[in-house]
């Protein structure tokens, strides 16, 4: 039965979706420049951020984006924060004081677990 359903269609050589009703997203092109001076075109969505550098498909080349006065796009660097690290959040909570008290407060709690007294020994020094 399947075998006559499939009946004078060449398979594989045409296809039974057609591009009646189908819209296409909004593209818009950007133009790179290499350092050589060679222009190549890339297509992207309308609505996406178009990256200041691209690779030439031809050339390999890094190229950057040209604007629409015929110059190269500069670069906007964003100003950021050093990043916070454990010790600065610590710092921000307690004086050096206080952590060396603690410190010296589980050292001690530690050194209790192993049965070790509060100072500990110094070796004994060879002559």
């Amino acid at each position: 039965m399947a075998d006559r359903s499939l009946r004078g269609m060449r398979l594989g050589s045409q296809s039974l979706q057609s591009e009646e009703g189908v819209e296409f997203s909004p593209r818009k092109k950007s133009v790179y420049r290499t350092e050589d001076g060679a222009s190549f075109e890339v297509t992207f969505a309308a609505d996406a951020e178009v990256p200041e550098t691209w690779e030439s498909p031809r050339s390999g080349l890094e190229g950057r984006l040209v604007g629409e006065d015929g110059g190269l796009v500069q670069s906007v660097v964003a100003e950021t924060k050093p990043a916070r690290t454990h010790w600065d959040m610590l710092l921000e909570r307690r004086t050096r004081a206080e952590l060396e008290e603690l410190l010296e407060e589980r050292l001690q709690l530690l050194r209790a677990r192993r049965g070790e007294t509060t100072r500990r020994k110094t070796p004994a020094k060879s002559a």
